[in-house]
């Protein structure tokens, strides 16, 4: 997985949609963070598809998603990490199904 640190980062309101990866919206420039308690942290691959996110609310991160997607652009794996809850890691196939978790 792309280094987050190595990626593009940009900062959004919230997210759409239940399907992952979800669609972030309504981008906020970074010299507007100061004035949010909640926003997106979220970086995007080298073809611009978007790796992972990190919710923030009063500074602390309360969901985070890190994606992997198939030599063809089809989600690959998907790793979600809730506050105080286990890591669920999900995985597809080529075709964007999901696979049997382990």
């Amino acid at each position: 997985m792309l280094e987050q640190a190595q990626a593009d980062c940009r900062f959004f309101v919230s997210y759409s949609g239940v399907k992952l990866p979800f669609t972030l919206v309504n981008p906020i420039a970074p010299d507007a963070l100061s004035n949010r308690n909640t926003f997106i942290r979220a970086y995007f691959d080298p073809e611009g598809r978007l790796s992972g996110f990190d919710k923030l609310v009063y500074g602390e991160v309360e969901l985070s998603h890190r994606y992997d997607y198939h030599p063809g652009g089809g989600l690959s794996r998907a790793e979600i990490v809730m506050l105080d809850e286990e890591p669920a890691t999900l995985r597809f196939d080529a075709a964007g199904l999901p696979l049997p978790t382990l």
